[in-house]
């Protein structure tokens, strides 16, 4: 693609969302040599409620952008339930342990090197026609209390994450009455840092009888805690979350103390009728979300927002090559999810340990 249909657009690419994905759609369409604006209702640098875990495909996803945030390394995942526990050193790399406030820092200094402009507002309302899409947007950030624009561009891509506007504006969105959800399959995270330093170089999966708790190192003093499970649990707050399901773990952070503000997430699960509708593409969360329990929500985000780039006239292409980069995502969440939601959740911990080799090949795949 290139930037022919300029003329009355004002970007050939309207970008909703500066997380991670959008702004990695921004560099993509930028090196298309597309005009690109990049919308959101926030100001600064994001955080996200989130495992902050890259595993070593994620990690060269997010340097072939061009980019190297500062982390901690991370070698494998470990499976751990009280006295038992599976470990897997990855062999296809290392990981990285990032916080998502230095990896939001990294990629927006990259899409403004590239020459993507950023607006602070709030989208309100779509309307396309057969030569382009017009967003309206309302004051937001630094730009509260003036006046709405209206935004015309080529294509609108929504990275804006698991409450997608764009979704919801451009029809995409899948009714109450369309979901196959049993309301218990709802689930939330919390997110807290502790100041203390990493005790291994594994990402750690604590599993309790009703949530998980995953541990990642993201600096030489820091880790973060990431909280998952249940409405009922995520609502009973971080603090008695941690101290009735993950003991050992709560006693290890005792004398840690807290840093930065607890963040949540939810409910995870979410679902699209489709990724595109006319010049309209989902891209990342927005697009559709089983769950954060293997931990690929980057890496499968960032290869939506290049494909969606290099698909943004054909809808067909676009569609199967996001089922292509989200296939074993789906397949393995929603496994892991449907066993880690039934009787059999206990057994998950001892499987891995009885079969490293099945657990490693599953770690491997996500790796990849």
């Amino acid at each position: 693609m290139t930037g022919e249909m300029a003329g009355d657009l004002d970007a050939d690419v309207v970008v909703v969302g500066a997380g991670p994905v959008g702004l990695a759609a921004a560099v993509h369409a930028r090196t298309a040599g597309l005009d690109v604006l990049v919308v959101d209702r926030r100001t600064g640098t994001l955080d996200k409620a989130c495992g902050e875990g890259l595993l070593p495909g994620a990690l060269r996803a997010v340097q072939a952008l061009g980019v190297d945030p500062p982390g901690q390394p991370l070698a494998g995942i470990s499976y751990r339930a009280p006295g038992r526990h599976a470990d897997h050193r990855f062999a296809a790399g290392t990981g990285r342990g990032v916080r998502r406030t230095a990896l939001h820092e990294a990629l927006s200094k990259r899409a403004a090197d590239v020459g993507a402009q950023l607006l602070h507002g709030r989208v309100t309302a779509l309307r396309q026609d057969a030569g382009g899409v017009e967003i309206e947007l309302a004051p937001g950030g630094a730009s509260r209390g003036r006046d709405p624009v209206t935004l015309r561009a080529g294509w609108v891509l929504g990275c804006d994450g698991l409450h997608s506007t764009v979704r919801r504006l451009a029809g995409l969105e899948v009714g109450p009455g369309q979901r196959a959800d049993r309301p218990a399959a709802s689930r939330y995270g919390l997110r807290r840092h502790f100041q203390v330093p990493p005790w291994t170089d594994l990402v750690e999966v604590h599993w309790s009888p009703h949530a998980e708790a995953y541990v990642t190192p993201v600096g030489p003093d820091t880790v973060g805690v990431a909280l998952l499970g249940p409405r009922s649990e995520s609502g009973a707050g971080f603090d008695v979350v941690l101290q009735t399901q993950f003991p050992e773990l709560s006693a290890r952070l005792a004398t840690a103390a807290a840093a930065g503000s607890l963040l949540g997430a939810g409910p995870l699960r979410q679902r699209s009728r489709r990724r595109s509708a006319g010049r309209v593409r989902l891209v990342g969360d927005a697009s559709g979300y089983v769950d954060a329990l293997t931990g690929e929500g980057v890496r499968v985000g960032l290869a939506q927002a290049e494909a969606a780039v290099r698909h943004l006239d054909d809808a067909g292409a676009y569609e199967r090559a996001w089922r292509t980069a989200t296939r074993d995502y789906r397949a393995l969440t929603a496994g892991l999810l449907a066993w880690a939601s039934g009787p059999a959740r206990r057994a998950i911990v001892p499987a891995a340990e009885r079969a490293p080799w099945l657990y490693g090949a599953v770690v491997e795949r996500l790796a990849r």
